[in-house]
């Protein structure tokens, strides 16, 4: 049995449903955003970068475009409207501060409609999610041991990719959207794929006990939900990885991701027309942050651990 089809099925159905769900709003870009559309969008791009390093590249590059358009227009959305509702509660910063950031959150979500008409999605002659499975019905599928093995390798590349990336800025960064926001995102696609892959993703049982990766094992992280693997089902191999390396994988998403959103705070506030009187400090201790957990990370080479094999499911 080829697992690959049914894994973009589980999610193209979600989203099929969304877009037309959402087809009879008023806002129906507005409407996927406050329904999570964004959820299945982000486990299909999760998909198709996968699979294009695996067979088919330009088959599945073209079609994580199509999830990536989208998904980037909902991300934007998402970041005034988070930060319009955070400033909102802020007693500091002005009423007309919030709403320049509202109507900057209402401004993109009319620019994800049209994009949802012009590219298909939605409108009379909507049948992208159908060219998009006709896509998917002619790749050349691999047999699930197959592939698994090279799941494995296409992880092993990234974490080379990774560490070769982050070498570059040992002595410290100095950018938040090209250097500390962009390792982020090269870390989390390696937590979002097991997710994406329905159960064929597992971690180990058994702890490391390595004493490094236990200042990584709190609480926030070993309960969260996002570190819960879908069961495995009837997955015929499995793709392992050491439980407690992923969980410090995931400590280092969440905490870079606390940084970038401080970050990303400065930068919403001076477009809105608010110069942060502490810009220049703030964004230099960021970056000092950032620096000294990636420093220490990557120096006990966490990710390097992070595999522990193809394996068939436990009886």
């Amino acid at each position: 049995m080829k697992n690959g089809p049914a894994r973009f099925d589980f999610y193209l159905n979600q989203l099929a449903k969304l877009m037309l769900d959402a087809a009879n709003q008023p806002n129906a870009a507005l409407w996927l955003y406050q329904n999570n559309a964004r959820t299945p969008l982000f486990m299909l791009e999760g998909l198709a970068r996968l699979y294009s390093s695996l067979h088919n590249k330009k088959r599945f590059a073209r079609i994580d475009m199509h999830f990536k358009l989208i998904e980037d227009a909902l991300g934007a959305i998402d970041y005034y409207d988070a930060f319009a509702k955070e400033f909102a509660k802020d007693k500091k910063i002005k009423a007309a501060v919030t709403k320049a950031v509202e109507a900057k959150a209402l401004e993109k979500a009319k620019s994800l409609n049209k994009l949802l008409i012009k590219k298909n999605w939605m409108g009379k002659d909507a049948n992208r999610i159908a060219r998009i499975r006709a896509r998917l019905a002619g790749a050349n599928w691999l047999e699930p041991k197959a592939e698994m093995k090279a799941i494995e390798v296409f992880y092993q590349k990234n974490i080379a990719k990774i560490n070769a990336f982050a070498e570059q800025y040992q002595s410290g960064f100095t950018a938040l959207e090209t250097q500390v926001h962009e390792l982020r995102r090269k870390l989390r696609w390696l937590s979002i794929y097991p997710q994406a892959f329905q159960g064929c993703v597992q971690l180990t049982d058994k702890p490391s006990n390595d004493k490094n990766v236990a200042k990584y094992l709190v609480p926030e992280i070993v309960n969260s939900p996002f570190n819960k693997m879908p069961a495995a089902g009837a997955n015929a191999y499995l793709l392992m990885l050491h439980r407690d390396y992923f969980f410090a994988l995931s400590w280092m998403i969440s905490d870079l991701g606390k940084l970038k959103d401080q970050g990303l705070r400065m930068v919403a506030l001076n477009e809105a027309g608010t110069k942060a009187k502490t810009d220049a400090k703030s964004e230099t201790e960021i970056l000092k942050q950032a620096s000294d957990i990636c420093r220490t990370y990557f120096a006990e080479k966490n990710l390097d651990k992070l595999l522990s094999g193809v394996a068939r499911p436990k009886k």
